[in-house]
């Protein structure tokens, strides 16, 4: 039996038409070329989020940092106290925040009694609370003091 390339010799181009047989003219060209134009009702169907831009780019979000109220902190001494993180002195109690996880003391509330409160960072407020209140705060840059 005689091959169908041996019985195509001859015809130029070989019963594929002008261009089917060279390069990318079969398919409309290579890849992705022709999605705006003879291609589009494919692209539509199949891949219809091609075009655009889709979601967001989350960038860096500053980190939370746990932070504790002066009147939270006076209604917690006992909770402080059994895990370790505070003790009762004869004058002020001691409270160490940072073991406790917590970075920052806000100064809303009352202090009604002596305390000595190492913390990372604290409010102005919470520090002129404390300190009128007989205690004081223990900042890390206040450590050489």
């Amino acid at each position: 039996m005689v091959s169908r390339t041996r019985k195509l010799r001859g015809s130029r181009t070989h019963g594929r038409g002008k261009k089917h047989g060279r390069g990318a003219g079969g398919r409309g060209g290579t890849g992705m070329a022709g999605l705006h134009k003879h291609k589009f009702k494919w692209m539509i169907k199949y891949d219809p989020d091609h075009f655009g831009r889709h979601g967001f780019t989350r960038h860096a979000q500053p980190r939370e940092t746990n932070s504790i109220d002066l009147e939270d902190l006076v209604h917690r001494i006992a909770e402080f106290e059994s895990a370790g993180h505070a003790r009762k002195d004869n004058a002020r109690i001691d409270v160490d925040l940072t073991a406790a996880g917590i970075h920052k003391l806000l100064g809303s509330g009352r202090v009604t009694m002596a305390m000595r409160i190492t913390v990372a960072k604290a409010s102005p407020t919470a520090v002129a609370k404390v300190s009128g209140a007989g205690g004081e705060v223990v900042l890390p840059g206040d450590a050489g003091k």
